[in-house]
């Protein structure tokens, strides 16, 4: 078993300096121009925005040609926060590089942590290093610009160390089952910051939690079952309920957006096992099958990796050494089985799952596998002068293989131009407001406008988002329809009383005037759903401080 040396400080620069490498051709040639680019650069924009003038963001006023849409009800908050933060303090043409900087770090540091239980300083660094360099997280980071679920492989590790048992001996003795700690607090944290980073990622780390707890339950002493049951079982009560002021209002607020469409053709589950190819001839169709053929080849190289590195340490292992296996086999050979066609039935019938939309996510998790196993399998490895070299050898290819060109209308700075101009920006299918055509609206609709039908298309007029105050004198009853969409979280008082607006076909509020001088505010409320979340993260932060108090108060006491 790997011993408890410490981690040189010399070697915690690696994590950071390998991150840097990998930003390096961004630096240099500017960012990658990905597929969610634009959904992320525009997320940062409001979201900075908006911190600078109204506090916490719910609603994304750009989208939809300036009409909006709840962005961030449903979006975790985490990785929108991260960019708008650094995008107050950076220039915009260096928030990409430096927020791929902070998760690559992150994820290194956490995955050092995972891989120190299992090896030397030497072979866990390495293992890190490979990890936040791993080609899965430059086709995440590069060809994918998914900033959300780069975010959340930090993490990862995080929950693979919650979720395995300790192989190592504890300050210098031989560690007991009742000496165990419990896993509670380490799942809370790893779920909760999964949840409020990516959906996708927290579905399938929270898929993942459950069987390595169920596998670990089986191979733990009967006596010892029922207490780790218990405590995995509270610590995922907590994580969800620390996360509670995001998943309440995403989940009950599903039924006002047009969620289905995250999963309509060409980004359905079946649309994306390895090597699937469109029969559709497109742009569209194209680009698919270039992504699903990249990460199909990196699927299959990590899993080839992940084979021949355990071949390499169990032919070595003393007996004992070789606990963590038990877990990640079966987990290897499940995600494996979920890349292929044959499993649908397992992805159509599991809960949420066909959310993922992309089976090769799961490939996220095989990273984490990889990075154990390279850590078992390199435990003897004690030349530091090496640390940075599979970092080196894989980001300039990587680069090369990933990188989106961004052309005039794509670049960073035309995208900034656009988000700070009238014109507004495209919606996004999921969070058009149930019953609404998105297709309906137009760039260059304007603020508002007066008609005597209440499904008047707009007329042309200088575009701009709907104001959220205004006072207009009518000689007749007439119709106001403002340029923003219809949703929970906007009230519409006229003339100072709540009033119920007018359906549309595009979606956009529509409110019956009286004739004379009439006052319409659009005032944004806090919905039922988001004070209930908000209390139950509330209450779950203070029962996690109590836990963690008691914990502190335990191990100084044994001290």
């Amino acid at each position: 078993m790997a011993s408890r040396e410490s981690v040189p400080r010399w070697h915690l620069a690696c994590v950071p300096l390998a991150a840097f490498l990998a930003i390096l051709p961004m630096l240099l040639r500017g960012p990658s121009c990905g597929h969610d680019f634009d959904f992320h650069l525009l997320s940062w924009l409001e979201a900075s925005t908006q911190f600078a003038h109204f506090g916490y963001p719910r609603w994304a006023f750009t989208p939809a040609w300036n009409a909006g849409e709840p962005r961030f009800v449903f979006y975790p908050p985490l990785s929108w926060t991260l960019g708008a933060l650094l995008g107050r303090i950076l220039p915009w043409a260096l928030v990409p590089a430096a927020y791929t900087w902070v998760c690559l770090t992150l994820s290194g540091l956490t995955a050092l942590r995972l891989a120190r239980r299992y090896a030397s300083p030497t072979a866990a660094m390495v293992a890190a290093t490979l990890y936040l360099a791993n080609p899965y997280m430059l086709f995440t980071a590069y060809e994918r610009t998914a900033y959300g679920e780069l975010l959340a492989a930090a993490w990862l590790p995080l929950l693979f160390a919650a979720a395995l048992p300790l192989t190592l001996s504890f300050r210098g003795k031989a560690e007991q089952p009742a000496s165990r700690p419990s896993p509670l607090l380490p799942i809370a944290t790893a779920l909760a910051l999964l949840w409020l980073t990516n959906a996708p990622a927290a579905v399938m780390g929270s898929y993942a939690l459950a069987i390595l707890i169920a596998i670990r339950i089986i191979q733990t002493p009967a006596a010892s079952r029922l207490r780790l049951a218990a405590s995995a079982s509270a610590g995922t009560v907590l994580g969800l309920a620390l996360a509670a002021f995001y998943i309440v209002p995403a989940a009950s607020e599903r039924r006002f957006v047009q969620i289905d469409m995250a999963v309509i053709e060409g980004m359905r589950v079946s649309d994306h096992f390895l090597f699937h190819r469109m029969s559709a001839q497109s742009a569209d169709a194209a680009f698919h099958d270039t992504v699903v053929r990249s990460a199909s080849f990196i699927a299959l190289s990590i899993l080839a990796a992940i084979a021949a590195l355990s071949v390499a340490y169990l032919a070595r292992a003393r007996r004992g050494e070789t606990d963590s296996h038990r877990y990640l086999l079966p987990l290897t050979l499940l995600i494996a089985f979920l890349l292929t066609p044959p499993s649908l039935i397992l992805w159509t019938h599991t809960p949420q799952l066909a959310f993922l939309q992309f089976p090769w996510r799961l490939v996220a998790l095989l990273s984490v596998i990889l990075l154990v196993v390279t850590a078992q399998a390199l435990d003897r490895f004690r030349r530091p002068a090496l640390l940075l070299t599979l970092p080196c050898l894989l980001i300039l290819p990587g680069w090369q293989l990933f990188r989106q060109a961004c052309d005039g209308t794509d670049a960073l700075p035309a995208r900034v131009a656009l988000f700070h101009s009238n014109l507004g920006t495209e919606a996004t299918d999921e969070y058009t407001p149930a019953g609404a055509d998105a297709d309906a609206l137009k760039p260059h609709d304007p603020p508002y406008w007066l008609a005597a039908d209440a499904d008047s298309p707009a007329p042309l007029a200088a575009a701009g988002p709907a104001p959220n105050h205004l006072t207009l004198s009518v000689p007749t009853p007439e119709f106001l329809v403002l340029n923003r969409r219809r949703y929970p979280l906007w009230q519409v008082r006229l003339n100072g009383v709540p009033s119920t607006p007018t359906q549309r076909t595009d979606g956009l509020i529509a409110v019956a005037l009286p004739a004379g001088i009439d006052t319409i505010e659009l005032a944004p409320i806090r919905t039922p759903d988001e004070t209930i979340g908000l209390s139950i993260s509330f209450l779950a932060a203070l029962a996690a401080l109590t836990v963690r108090r008691k914990k502190l108060t335990a191990y100084r006491s044994q001290a």
